[in-house]
C-alpha cells in the first residue's frame, strides 16, 4: 500500500496523530491527513503536539488541509475517526466507497474529538488512535 489518508474534522487534533503513527509504523508508505471541515493552514492543536512529543513524535510542522477529491483518489486506504466521517466522505466523494474505514474498525470503536477539551481527552484520543494503528498495521502489511 503506497498511500494512506487519515481524516477527522479540523485536521489539527486526531488525524495528524494518526498520520504520524502510521508513517512511523509503515516506512515506505506515504501517509497524509486532512479534515472534513479543516482549519486550513492552522498548525496542530498545542495539546496534540504535547501528547505526540510525550510519545517521542513530532507534529509541530503539521498544517491542516481540507480533504479533496484529489487526495481521495490518490489513496488506497482512508482511515477516519468516527463512523459519521465515513458516511460524510462517501456522500461527498462516492469514489471512496470500499476504501474508507474507521481507525477503530477492528476494535469496533470511534475516537472522540478532544478539541477544546483538557489534556486528558487528548491522552484518551491518542491511546485510541495508537490502538487503531496497532490493529491496522499488520493488516496493511498483508495487503501490501
Amino acid at each position: 500500500m503506497k498511500h494512506i489518508l487519515t481524516v477527522c474534522i479540523g485536521n489539527i487534533c486526531r488525524s495528524p496523530l494518526a498520520q504520524v503513527l502510521l508513517a512511523r509504523d509503515l516506512p515506505g508508505t506515504t501517509v497524509w491527513s486532512a479534515g472534513l471541515g479543516a482549519l486550513v493552514g492552522q498548525g496542530a492543536d498545542p495539546l496534540s503536539i504535547e501528547v505526540a512529543a510525550a510519545h517521542g513524535l513530532d507534529i509541530s510542522a503539521h498544517r491542516a488541509q481540507q480533504v479533496s477529491s484529489f487526495l481521495c483518489q490518490q489513496t488506497e486506504l482512508i482511515l477516519v475517526m468516527e463512523q459519521s466521517h465515513k458516511s460524510q466522505l462517501e456522500q461527498q466523494f462516492p469514489v471512496v466507497r470500499g476504501k474508507v474505514f474507521t481507525l477503530g474498525h477492528y476494535g469496533k470503536f470511534d475516537i472522540a474529538d478532544p478539541y477544546r477539551q483538557p489534556r486528558e481527552a487528548f491522552d484518551t484520543a491518542f491511546a485510541a488512535i495508537a490502538q487503531g494503528v496497532a490493529d491496522w498495521v499488520p493488516r496493511i502489511h498483508k495487503l501490501s
